[in-house]
């Protein structure tokens, strides 16, 4: 078993889309995912992962993300052939980075060659405290909430 080196942004997927397509896509998806995407999900489901939830074809934005806990603002991304050389996979990249999310991109192949470095590889980055401070609300505009929801 070796660890997986991180790829935090690199290069995978991804076309905006009007939000209101997304839920029919992401129900598509779930219902038409790859032998890798299942191979993975038996692994991520009911909190497998040291407690951590995830969710498959997820809608983030105006994407849907093959895997993501909404607690660390973990994504996790396949990627077969298909995604090599896309540039809309970057941009999505840089937009879940802008939001706070650190992606984790494997390669199919790694699932099924290595999947305990995987696992591992997912493991740490949800053990490990976010390097950023995530964005907060009072910086963005918006007042936050007192204990009684009156603003402060």
């Amino acid at each position: 078993m070796s660890k997986i080196p991180l790829n935090y942004g690199g290069e995978g997927g991804g076309n905006r889309v009007g939000v209101k397509d997304l839920t029919g896509i992401a129900r598509r998806l779930r219902e038409h995912s790859t032998d890798t995407e299942r191979h993975l999900w038996r692994h991520l489901r009911d909190r497998q992962i040291d407690g951590f939830k995830f969710r498959r074809q997820q809608r983030v934005g105006s994407y849907v993300v093959d895997f993501v806990n909404l607690e660390k603002k973990v994504v996790i991304e396949l990627d077969g052939g298909q995604h090599a050389l896309d540039p809309g996979d970057k941009i999505r990249d840089e937009w879940l980075k802008a939001e706070g999310y650190k992606v984790l991109r494997f390669w199919d192949n790694q699932v099924f060659s290595n999947l305990e470095g995987v696992l591992e590889t997912i493991r740490e980055v949800l053990l490990t405290p976010h390097p950023d401070p995530l964005p907060c609300l009072r910086r963005s505009g918006f007042a936050q909430a007192g204990p009684r929801g009156e603003g402060r």
